[in-house]
């Protein structure tokens, strides 16, 4: 369903003729932007990472069959607490950004890493942009790694396409974006799911059957 490839597949921009990429150099080239210190720089760079996080976290929330995802995992009166076999990787997915968008961060941060950990390159991209928003910088990178190196089974994407996400962010930054962001509702919904754990900082538990239902209606909206 949702892959680090199909998030650009909304975004017609008008762009030059393709040119050939030097992805070790890009790389290097990111690897040195993480060793700057300098105020300014950490400032703009947390402020553009966090701006690429809430693009991603759109396209992957307006996906059509999204809320068919978070289903797979929702609780209910026949199914006890989430397995691994169980864990649908776009589900995960899906409701971290969810839950990113409505201001659950440190959740977000959780279900992403579950995604993560299951192979998801999507949810480990996330990760790099979420601390890097935060400036952690040796978590960003650690999660950097895991996206271009670690994940064994599927290709990682390649510099080349990680520039032009950020260019599409620019775009979307000056111009606007078809993905639309969470209705009152749905964050309602999600208020609703942490108040079940007061005073618990992170949402561990389950979406519900009647957060998918929101989020069915979300999806039939657009």
């Amino acid at each position: 369903m949702t892959t680090i490839d199909t998030l650009l597949d909304g975004a017609r921009i008008p762009v030059t003729a393709p040119q050939r990429f030097d992805v070790a150099a890009g790389l290097r080239r990111l690897a040195a932007d993480a060793s700057r210190r300098t105020p300014t720089t950490e400032v703009t760079r947390s402020a553009q990472a966090g701006q690429r996080l809430g693009v991603v976290s759109r396209w992957v929330l307006n996906e059509p069959d999204a809320a068919t995802h978070v289903a797979k995992i929702a609780e209910g009166p026949d199914r006890g607490p989430l397995t691994e076999e169980e864990l649908d990787v776009d589900g995960a997915l899906v409701f971290a950004c969810l839950l990113y968008l409505t201001g659950h961060q440190e959740s977000a941060q959780f279900w992403w890493q579950l995604a993560a950990g299951a192979g998801s390159r999507a949810a480990a991209y996330c990760l790099h942009l979420h601390h890097l928003a935060l400036g952690e910088s040796r978590r960003a990178w650690h999660w950097f790694h895991q996206l271009t190196h670690s994940m064994a089974d599927t290709a990682p994407p390649d510099a080349a396409f990680l520039e032009g996400l950020e260019l599409f962010a620019r775009y979307v930054r000056t111009n606007g974006s078809r993905a639309l962001a969470p209705t009152d509702r749905l964050e309602s919904e999600v208020d609703r799911l942490a108040a079940r754990t007061p005073g618990a900082s992170v949402i561990v538990a389950r979406p519900d059957r009647q957060l998918v239902a929101s989020l069915r209606e979300f999806g039939a909206g657009r």
